[in-house]
């Protein structure tokens, strides 16, 4: 036999693609040549196969060996190939069992003696190939603990290719070698601090548990020290767990961006990028090979930006299309990536460049002109998508003493979100969408949720006024929806629009 196939892995976003790796033997002058759309990475794996089958005691093929990454089209990178091609290659001769590597997929890189090293994205290359219907997948060691958390699928984890090998039908002498052991894990993160740690904010707090229960996105402003950060710190903790599904997506995510997975984390995750992380770091790139960034590694749970109007014009722009729809598109020549981004985003920002513009008792020292650029660096189409915007005061010692301890704790606010957004998924069962701050505005203004003219009096007046826009009048109908499930009311009524109108811009009926 000159000919064998096996399978690997490709990625474009968080997509896999299963790629048919196939070698075959001629008779010409000898040598190891690799095709098939491979990055320089990849291209290097001729060099560490070679290498590391003569260390495993296996020899390759004294002849002209050719391996080809089928479909040609598809841009291929990373060293996570290495395994497949090794294993196709050393079957041409007829070394193992052709019709068990024909249907294993393997992924892993190759040391230069045959051990195999823990390679990123184990689990959304496992769930592929699950979902392509494959029964077997073969990864290296470390990663095992990673691909066993994708059920239905027969997972094999190995320390070198001599295991590999034997495990197909090789005669082959396999080494007593120690397998590559991913580094120890951190210790776990400290449950996110309470909410009722929180005082003198009761207006902040209630926002807060909106913006929870119905996934709307918020920006909160006002002078330093009035508790910006300590609010957007303890939202996590009021958001209920991530169900299995959820869970799986983030883990995936966070195994493309190159963390260690070991179990699935059922906490939203938090993502707080510093204001001067570059466009890329907030939206992900790449040159060759495309990687999440900061709004990818918040999908299912929460980006925070930190003195918003610190960070560039351009990164914050870039989040207003993955707000509107959930993914995230990386456009490079040769291939399109794609991640999912459905993040729920929460700004912080001072009103002014000094941070003391309109704080009693104390003297801004900004120009005019300055003031207003600063403002303006949240673009308007930025502070339209987002749902509500709340003014955080500094307590002062005057009130500290009468509010006492905070108002809900986070075990008591959880309960309610978790209360208020069983009611959104049942009645937005059947649909795409579970969250009030997905439904399609469309949705809301016709047909069986459309509010009688009573109840939206005011919003129509607010968008006839050019008050609103209509994309801000949809997303005040969202959070009355919103309001009314914390309530438990079965549809909004004219108090819940009217607190919605003041969420999102301050007004009054």
């Amino acid at each position: 036999m000159t000919t064998a196939r096996t399978w690997a892995v490709a990625f474009s976003g968080i997509a896999g693609h299963l790629v048919e790796v196939e070698a075959d033997l001629s008779n010409q002058t000898p040598g190891f040549s690799l095709v098939g759309l491979a990055d320089r990475a990849l291209s290097e794996a001729v060099s560490r196969v070679h290498n590391a089958c003569k260390n495993s005691g296996i020899e390759l093929p004294h002849r002209r060996l050719t391996v080809n990454l089928s479909p040609a089209s598809l841009p291929k990178h990373g060293s996570a190939f290495d395994l497949a091609i090794a294993v196709a290659a050393l079957s041409t001769e007829g070394a193992m069992d052709a019709a068990s590597i024909a249907r294993t997929v393997h992924i892993g890189e190759l040391g230069l003696d045959g051990r195999l090293r823990p390679v990123s994205g184990v689990l959304p290359a496992v769930r592929a190939a699950r979902e392509a219907g494959f029964g077997r997948v073969i990864v290296p060691h470390a990663n095992l603990r990673e691909a066993e958390l994708v059920t239905g699928i027969d997972v094999r984890g190995y320390g070198c290719l001599g295991e590999v090998a034997a495990f197909h039908g090789a005669e082959v002498d396999v080494p007593d070698v120690e397998p590559i052991r991913l580094a120890e894990m951190p210790a776990p993160a400290a449950a996110p601090p309470d909410l009722s740690e929180v005082v003198g904010q009761p207006e902040a707090v209630s926002a807060l548990l909106v913006a929870a229960a119905g996934g709307h996105n918020m920006l909160l402003s006002g002078p330093p020290g009035a508790g910006k950060t300590m609010l957007a710190r303890r939202l996590p903790g009021i958001l209920p767990a991530l169900d299995e599904e959820e869970a799986l997506e983030v883990a995936a995510v966070r195994s493309l961006a190159g963390e260690p997975i070991q179990a699935l984390g059922r906490e939203a995750p938090f993502v707080a990028p510093h204001h001067g992380a570059s466009l890329a770091a907030l939206v992900g790139g790449g040159t060759r090979q495309a990687r999440p960034g900061a709004i990818v590694r918040a999908h299912r749970g929460i980006l925070f930006l930190d003195e918003a109007a610190e960070f560039s014009g351009v990164a914050l722009d870039a989040l207003r299309q993955p707000l509107e729809s959930g993914t995230i598109e990386i456009h490079r020549a040769g291939f399109i990536a794609a991640f999912p981004a459905r993040f729920q985003l929460i700004l912080a920002t001072n009103p002014c460049p000094c941070g003391l513009y309109g704080v009693a008792g104390e003297e801004c020292i900004c120009p005019p002109s300055a003031i207003r650029r600063y403002a303006a660096r949240l673009s308007g189409p930025l502070r339209d998508r987002l749902d509500i915007a709340v003014h955080v005061t500094r307590v002062t010692s005057i009130h500290a003493p009468a509010l006492g301890q905070g108002l809900v704790s986070t075990a008591e606010a959880q309960d309610r979100v978790r209360l208020a957004r069983s009611r959104a998924r049942e009645r937005w069962a059947g649909t795409p969408w579970r969250l009030n701050a997905e439904i399609p505005g469309s949705w809301l203004r016709q047909g069986e949720y459309r509010l009688e003219r009573d109840t939206r009096a005011a919003l129509d007046l607010a968008l006839q006024r050019g008050s609103l826009t209509l994309r801000g009048y949809d997303r005040v109908l969202r959070l009355a929806w919103t309001l009314a499930d914390l309530d438990g009311e079965t549809m909004p009524a004219i108090e819940h629009v009217g607190r919605a109108l003041f969420l999102k811009k301050g007004l009054v009926l």
